[in-house]
């Protein structure tokens, strides 16, 4: 057996203690919930709810509805929100945005926001919001003007032009004469090595924390210089020292997770790992990313993935880093497992059992099973059956039972070729946890016993 442990040597920042205690869950604002009481909305053309995603298509879920299903989300075991961008954009997933002070009027602006902020903090629940300061919309308004006045505006080195006259809207072939975000035209880079520039986005980050967020997942945040996010840290925790910052690196974090830069990191290599695991070679083809090579993988193979990445990180990370199976950006979980609930169900316990925070995509509980995006912001099937809400709601109060599952100490054991056990926390807090990912075979445990195949077990 092999242990994943280290100290935290003087000058390390720690993660809030709060993180590791959390059950967070994702929202895709635009198709959690539409509660018919955003006045913004009243006489707009919204698509259908439940329509098929599209990309330029809004179905109007706003901030009342996420307030409307919070006893929903609690009874799930959920303790600490993430969502999607909420400021005012022109796109549904708001990826774009045109003014990071406002909240989006179509999600129910200011008034939802501070009434579902109000009903979080009443409920003890936390809240994090999604932070995108590598690029803004073209509709921003220092980009806007830039665009009216061209090389006279004054805002025109808080992004970086390659000639003029700047095209947002280029002929295909040509160039839109300005750094954008994977040369995407809509997505206009800001020019971090102006000091104006991050004041500005500085001040957003303070702004948020200040009203009452408890911190922030950061959108691309690599793409960024890292001195930045050196300032951005300093300003957050300024504002208060509890706030989680979360950085989506979707690969090694090591040079982020110093404690100098991010508490944790979005954990899709848990995810994709996980996944390649569970699905006993049954996974879906067809949707491999550079850094998430989805794959099926032996349980040799998994042991070592988790245990290199666990090694990575100090203790404290890895009880901050942000475990997921899925997001907006991937296909969802069930989806790579071709509709295996079963399969789904340990892939669950894992996100459950290991050390970091369990992080699930809205309408897991529901079994969507949308592919790659758009079709993975499908709408939430309201009044469909539950078909994992029991089941995530039990694993939830597992670990807010057990301690040793939200520690940062893990042993695995393989069992035979389709068996895995997890050894976690020490002393009298010790728990073990077994699971057995064959289709057809029993597992036959240490004691003499047997566990059905796709099967779990909690062992005294």
């Amino acid at each position: 057996m092999e242990m994943v442990s280290a100290s935290a040597s003087s000058g390390f920042c720690l993660p809030p203690a709060w993180a590791a205690e959390a059950v967070v869950y994702q929202i895709f604002p635009d198709r959690f919930c539409r509660s018919g009481r955003s006045p913004q909305q009243s006489g707009l053309l919204l698509a259908p709810w439940g329509s098929a995603p599209d990309p330029h298509a809004f179905q109007g879920g706003d901030l009342w509805g996420v307030l409307d299903r919070l006893d929903h989300l609690q009874g799930l075991g959920v303790s600490c929100l993430y969502l999607n961008p909420i400021f005012s954009s022109a796109a549904n997933h708001r990826y774009h945005a045109y003014d990071y002070f406002q909240v989006d009027p179509l999600l129910g602006g200011e008034p939802a926001f501070a009434a579902l902020l109000a009903e979080l903090k009443r409920r003890g629940m936390r809240l994090l919001l999604d932070g995108v300061f590598n690029h803004c919309g073209r509709g921003f308004w220092a980009f806007h003007h830039l665009l009216e006045n061209g090389p006279a505006s004054p805002y025109r080195d808080w992004f970086i032009s390659e000639h003029w006259p700047l095209r947002p809207y280029p002929a295909a072939g040509e160039s839109c004469g300005y750094h954008a975000w994977w040369s995407d035209p809509a997505l206009p880079k800001f020019n971090h090595a102006n000091p104006q520039v991050r004041e500005h986005l500085l001040a957003v980050g303070h702004h948020w924390i200040e009203r009452g967020i408890d911190g922030w997942r950061l959108d691309v945040p690599d793409e960024v210089e890292p001195s930045f996010w050196l300032e951005f840290r300093r300003e957050v925790r300024a504002a208060n020292p509890e706030a989680w910052i979360v950085g989506e690196i979707w690969g090694e974090a090591r040079q982020w997770l110093g404690g100098q830069h991010f508490d944790g990191v979005m954990n899709y290599r848990l995810a994709w790992g996980t996944l390649g695991w569970v699905a006993a070679g049954a996974l879906a083809d067809g949707h491999h990313r550079e850094a998430i090579p989805y794959q099926c993988l032996s349980g040799e193979r998994y042991r070592a993935l988790l245990l290199e990445t666990l090694g990575w990180y100090r203790p404290e990370v890895n009880c901050a880093q942000l475990n997921l199976l899925d997001s907006h950006d991937v296909p969802r979980a069930l989806h790579m497992l071709q509709g295996d609930l079963a399969a789904l169900k340990l892939a669950l316990v894992l996100l459950f059992a290991l050390p970091g925070v369990p992080s699930l995509y809205y309408g897991t509980e529901a079994g969507l099973a949308g592919g790659e995006e758009p079709a993975c912001r499908e709408a939430f099937p309201w009044g469909a059956p539950l078909v994992l809400g029991d089941f995530i709601a039990a694993l939830a109060q597992m670990r807010r039972e057990h301690s040793a599952l939200r520690s940062a100490e893990l042993e695995l054991e393989l069992l035979g070729e389709d068996g895995l056990l997890l050894i976690r926390g020490s002393g009298a807090n010790r728990r073990r946890l077994v699971l057995n990912r064959s289709r057809d075979s029993a597992l036959a445990l240490p004691d003499g016993s047997q566990l059905a195949p796709q099967d779990w077990r909690l062992l005294a």
